[in-house]
């Protein structure tokens, strides 16, 4: 049977207080012109426990407002309220020198725990991810699906109650990005979090998400909001999720126009 995912457990306080609250948040970039306006009074929340997928055109802010979250950056003006929150980049930035084992458990590593324990730790979630026998892997011994099912777990292993994912699979194929979607789909089901995925794909938006925000050309502002509400796990094929995603391509449309 495989190992059951034991990542650091989110304090009681944290999981009560998971919320993500964005109000009227302003934020812009100096540059050698003048200020570059990136957010424009953008307010957007999430529940805590679920997800919130943020679509929108190229540099609309989406990776800006992560970055928010995370306290990478603070606000020009408004206000930001999240958890401690952890970031994955579209890269997967694993470490070339260190095996998929110690990728995976160098969050915990950071945080104190003593190699072994990390990597034991780290070893015995690998089955639960589909990739057991590649601990001792290199990174560049593994496929991309595999790499990122490493920085996935990560990740997961930071203990943070919230989970930041710029554009998590958008390196991948096709194939592979669809069985990262599903496989996703069923870890946070498993492994619930507060999670703010930043996605250029609809489709991968509705199937993961129970709200989907639209945000407008730079500087960002939310043009709409939609409540996905359908029970997990979902299909492509479902006429009620390619009603929202045509939805959201409206919405699209409208920030693009």
């Amino acid at each position: 049977m495989p190992a059951q995912l034991q990542t650091p457990p989110v304090p009681a306080s944290q999981r009560d207080a998971g919320a993500v609250e964005v109000h009227e948040v302003w934020h812009s970039y100096a540059t050698a012109s003048g200020p570059l306006p990136a957010l424009a009074g953008l307010s957007v929340t999430a529940r805590a426990g679920s997800v919130l997928a943020l679509v929108g055109p190229s540099g609309c802010g989406k990776t800006t407002l992560l970055e928010l979250l995370c306290g990478l950056q603070e606000p020009a003006r408004g206000t930001v309220s999240c958890p401690p929150a952890v970031l994955m980049p579209q890269q997967d930035l694993l470490l070339p020198w260190l095996d998929a084992g110690e990728n995976a458990g160098l969050a915990l590593r950071i945080a104190g725990m003593r190699r072994a324990e990390a990597r034991a730790r780290a070893d015995a979630m690998f089955s639960e991810l589909g990739i057991e026998g590649f601990q001792r892997s290199r990174p560049h011994e593994l496929s991309g699906g595999m790499r990122q099912r490493v920085a996935f777990l990560r990740t997961l292993l930071s203990g943070k109650p919230v989970l930041c994912l710029d554009e998590p699979f958008g390196a991948l194929d096709a194939i592979t990005r669809a069985e990262m979607q599903d496989w996703l789909a069923g870890m946070l089901t498993r492994e619930p979090r507060t999670v703010v995925l930043v996605t250029h794909d609809v489709e991968e938006a509705v199937l993961l998400a129970d709200r989907v925000a639209v945000l407008s050309r730079r500087p960002g502002r939310v043009l709409g909001e939609l409540e996905v509400g359908l029970p997990r796990p979902r299909r492509r094929s479902d006429a009620a999720v390619a009603e929202l995603r045509a939805a959201a391509l409206d919405l699209l449309a409208e920030a693009r126009g």
